[in-house]
């Protein structure tokens, strides 16, 4: 008798847990390999969307790409990428997932790879896994708000604020910033979940270009692009990326009010500038950062 309750009282919480935590169609990014009790911390892991895409063409065996631009390639030939294309050194955010998320599913569909949708979202998550991107995006539509509302679980102010005296401000966030810092920020009201714990958006500077160590080795994170040939500065505003304006990433959909270089393959060049940072006279190219807003495309 106490084997079958214990039995019952197992499927009821499973029941509950599925629940609580829908399915979205088809394979669910899963969250069960850890049990995290501790809300995520102030400053988020940065990953690029350049080492994503060179693990993730490996894992839907779509080729044997040698570095970034090739496997931003062959994953944009099969219509894989995020909305604006691939942006080598653009961080890995939670909206970004989503966009992948529908893009490998619509290339399953579309048989343009050979793996069903339920194994191609699950190779998905699995190098999400191994590179530490932990944020999933959440079932249902796109919430807009205008004020971000406060989750459960918020680290308390003085917490917050020591952080942003202390490392300066963060990359992206998901905890409102202080009100000295909070003009530096965008608010992508894209929710996601961080394990067991909701979020119904993140916080992202306005501007950044930052050296940071990822996976052991040296790399940069920025939403600066630098045209060395005609001494252009370009800028993904993190507000324009999401309600739809495309950037020319590697895999783009060309559509009418892109935002061009105007430089031929200049998807490859700009938007990949590991390979393109050096400047003639063998310096490095490092953008500036003019005000608060910066330059979006150069059209500001």
């Amino acid at each position: 008798m106490e084997v079958s309750m214990k039995v019952v009282s197992a499927s009821i919480i499973a029941m509950l847990i599925y629940i609580v935590f829908p399915l979205s169609s088809g394979y669910s990014f899963a969250q069960t390999d850890q049990t995290i009790s501790s809300p995520p911390p102030i400053e988020q892991p940065m990953v690029r969307e350049g080492d994503l895409a060179i693990k993730l063409a490996g894992a839907l065996a779509v080729g044997s790409p040698s570095d970034e631009v090739e496997a931003e390639t062959v994953l944009g030939n099969v219509g894989i990428a995020p909305r604006n294309g691939w942006i080598a050194d653009y961080p890995v955010t939670p909206d970004i997932i989503g966009e992948l998320q529908k893009s490998v599913r619509d290339s399953a569909s579309s048989g343009k790879i050979s793996m069903s949708n339920d194994e191609a979202l699950k190779k998905l998550d699995e190098v999400c896994s191994e590179l530490a991107v932990t944020a999933r995006p959440a079932s249902g539509a796109k919430v807009e708000v205008a004020k971000p509302p406060r989750p459960d679980n918020y680290p308390d102010n003085a917490a917050i604020n020591n952080y942003y005296n202390s490392s300066g401000p963060p990359i992206v966030t998901y905890y409102e910033p202080p009100p000295d810092y909070y003009y530096l920020y965008s608010w992508v009201p894209y929710p996601f979940w961080w394990f067991g714990f909701w979020y119904p958006g993140y916080f992202i500077l306005n501007d950044f270009h930052r050296v940071v160590h990822i996976h052991g080795r040296v790399g940069f994170v920025s939403n600066h692009f630098h045209d060395i040939r005609n001494h252009r500065m370009f800028r993904v505003d993190p507000i324009s990326r999401f309600r739809g304006r495309t950037y020319s990433g590697i895999g783009a959909m060309r559509m009418r009010g892109s935002i061009s270089t105007g430089v031929s393959r200049s998807d490859r060049r700009i938007f990949n500038s590991q390979r393109y940072r050096m400047s003639p006279g063998g310096r490095e190219a490092m953008p500036a950062i003019r005000g608060r807003r910066g330059i979006d495309g150069g059209s500001r």
